[in-house]
């Protein structure tokens, strides 16, 4: 089940950027987040393919949504200029951005090379 993250959970469980400006995840596992909006079609087509994504490797890692409208202040940290906008974050290496609603065998692919989740 994707989890969506207020700037309050995002602190707790990704990064607190509030304290620092060096990337330093919270995570114990890998994760991705959906920077989402509901009026977004694109977002829409997104949002099931995560969910099945979360069934299927939930225990192998994290999957998070943040609605950038009602959370304007992390899509601004993060540069969010266009959505869907899916950040890849791996364990202990730098995250990584991808723009645009993605196929499911794309992120399928990410997780692999990035997150070295099968």
């Amino acid at each position: 089940m994707t989890e969506n993250l207020t700037k309050e959970a995002f602190i707790d469980k990704v990064f607190n950027f509030e304290e620092s400006k060096d990337w330093s995840f919270k995570g114990d596992k890998p994760a991705i987040i959906d920077f989402y909006a509901d009026w977004c079609g694109p977002c829409k087509m997104v949002a099931p393919i995560l969910e099945e994504l979360s069934e299927e490797f939930g225990d192998k890692m994290n999957i998070y949504k943040v609605d950038t409208d009602a959370e304007q202040e992390l899509a601004s940290v993060f540069g969010i200029q266009s959505i869907p906008s899916m950040l890849f974050i791996p364990v202990d290496d730098k995250p990584q951005m991808a723009v645009g609603a993605l196929p499911k065998d794309s992120i399928k692919q990410a997780m692999k090379e990035v997150l070295k989740v099968e």
